[in-house]
C-alpha cells in the first residue's frame, strides 16, 4: 500500500469519509483473501505451508467477516461501537498471526514472509481506522 493510495484515501474534508473508506479498503482486501483462501485452499496451504482444511476455515471465516466490515463501510455514520469491534479484531488478528509461525509445524519460506506482511497490512488496517474514528468523533 503506498503513501499515495493512503493519503488519496484519508484526503476529505468530511472525517467520516475517510473512516467510511478504510473500512471499505479493508473489507475489499479481506473478503478478497478470504475467497482466494477459500477456492485455493490445496495450493495456497501448499505455498504457505498451511493446511488446506485450515486455510478453507479461516478463507470461509475471513469471507464473511469482510462482507460484514462491508456493510459497515456502507453506513453513513458507522457506529463507534461495531468500529471499535473491528479495530479490535484487526489488532487481535495481527498479533495473533504472527503467534502462528511459532504454532505451526513448518510454514515454507512463503508463509514466513506472507504471515507477517499480512499481519501488518491488518495493524495498519487498524490504525489508519483507529486515526479516522478519533477524528470523526472529535476526539484528541
Amino acid at each position: 500500500m503506498s503513501a499515495t493510495l493512503l493519503g488519496s484515501i484519508a484526503r476529505t474534508t468530511v472525517p467520516q469519509t475517510a473512516l467510511r473508506r478504510f473500512l471499505a479498503l479493508d473489507s475489499v482486501v479481506t473478503a478478497g483473501n478470504g475467497l482466494a483462501y477459500t477456492v485455493f485452499c490445496a495450493p495456497l496451504g501448499r505455498l504457505l505451508g498451511v493446511g488446506p482444511t485450515t486455510l478453507l476455515e479461516l478463507g470461509l471465516f475471513l469471507t464473511l467477516y469482510g462482507a460484514g466490515v462491508g456493510l459497515l463501510a456502507a453506513r453513513r455514520r458507522p457506529p463507534v461501537g461495531p468500529v471499535k469491534f473491528v479495530i479490535e479484531a484487526n489488532y487481535a488478528w495481527a498479533g495473533l498471526s504472527l503467534v502462528s509461525l511459532f504454532l505451526w509445524d513448518a510454514p515454507t519460506t512463503a508463509g514466513l514472509v506472507w504471515i507477517p506482511l499480512q499481519a501488518l497490512t491488518v495493524a495498519a488496517f487498524a490504525l489508519f481506522q483507529r486515526l479516522a474514528l478519533r477524528s470523526a468523533s472529535g476526539l484528541q
